[in-house]
């Protein structure tokens, strides 16, 4: 999944991108960043780390949604 991806998911559960590494919604913010990390030989892939910061009563749904979301690869 891309960062693009993951900010546009973030921004259907209702956050606003401040940068493109930064998503914030009523009292939860998250940082995305990306890097090239080798598989096997000559084949890389991107692999994305997405930080959600917030009460735990605020990240626990968001994270639900956010993962049912990312669980159907574009849905």
């Amino acid at each position: 999944m891309s960062e693009r991806l993951v900010r546009h998911y973030l921004t259907n559960l209702g956050g606003e991108a401040v940068d493109d590494h930064t998503v914030e919604g009523p009292d939860w913010r998250v940082e995305t960043s990306a890097e090239k990390v080798h598989v096997a030989g000559s084949m890389e892939l991107t692999e994305v780390t997405v930080t959600f910061e917030g009460p735990p009563e605020t990240l626990e749904p968001l994270m639900e949604q956010f993962g049912r979301k990312a669980m159907r690869a574009g849905g």
